[in-house]
């Protein structure tokens, strides 16, 4: 694959050189037109591992999802570009641990592989824990359906890196449900094993908190809604996250940069 370096920029095909651009990477793209066409993908014997491939990632692409999905009310100030793709890579190392089924049908199961989300920054540019420095703890209940995030006194000042203009700081605290994922042969797709608690959630946040001032002892409650109990085949993602305002007379407004969410636990 070659790099376009002078400056006509362009996307698209021009004779046998297709030109394009990568997602994430700066620049522009040049490859040579040709391969296999759709029909012998999808039927050559030839392309077989190609079409097991080409299953498993799309169940991964789905799983990754389920997991925005269910964070989408702050997925937008929180997560970086390449976040379905980092999701989507963590999904498919969790399918290729299981050993119970043929290539290509891979379960995504998500509960027996549980560590690997935990840490997950959903800004691979901006951790938590580089922003936010106070001590905390979080805790759930044994059903899973309840959790605290709870952060003693403390004085923001010293202790959160805040982005320069920001006056006020909100916490946030969520739980949110993931199912594992397993191929359904009558519908020829992977569906979540358990579709009615799959991407279920509970938000909350603190009360603005200001920069300048002590805070005291915090504690965030998220609650699954509708007495939503976690099953065998789901797993409950604990997330922890900070976002910035600046106030200007009675209204805050967030700040695009600073702020940042991951998962605490995975439980």
């Amino acid at each position: 694959m070659a790099r376009q370096k002078g400056n006509l920029k362009y996307i698209g095909t021009l004779g046998d050189v297709r030109h394009f651009k990568i997602k994430g990477q700066e620049g522009y793209f040049a490859g040579m037109v040709g391969g296999p066409t759709g029909d012998q993908v999808l039927s050559a014997p030839e392309f077989e591992r190609t079409r097991e491939n080409m299953n498993e990632f799309g169940a991964c692409a789905k799983a990754g999802k389920s997991v925005r999905t269910g964070l989408s009310q702050v997925m937008k100030q929180m997560a970086d570009s390449q976040v379905t793709g980092r999701l989507t890579s963590i999904m498919k190392k969790i399918n290729l641990e299981d050993q119970t089924e043929a290539r290509g049908y891979r379960k995504i199961e998500i509960t027996t592989q549980r560590s690997y989300l935990k840490g997950f920054e959903f800004d691979k540019n901006t951790s938590f824990n580089g922003i936010f420095n106070a001590p905390y703890s979080v805790t759930h209940e044994v059903d899973r359906e309840t959790g605290d995030f709870v952060v003693p006194g403390f004085n923001p000042l010293n202790l959160v890196n805040a982005p320069s203009g920001a006056t006020h700081f909100r916490l946030i605290h969520s739980l949110s449900v993931v199912s594992d994922f397993e191929y359904n042969a009558t519908t020829n797709t992977y569906d979540p094993m358990d579709a009615e608690l799959n991407e279920v959630n509970d938000i909350q946040y603190s009360g603005y908190l200001d920069l300048f001032a002590p805070v005291p002892l915090t504690t965030i409650t998220a609650t699954l809604p509708n007495g939503a109990i976690p099953t065998a085949n789901t797993t409950v993602l604990q997330c922890i996250g900070i976002e910035f305002y600046q106030q200007v007379g009675g209204n805050y407004y967030l700040f695009a940069s600073g702020n940042c969410l991951k998962v605490e636990d995975a439980f």
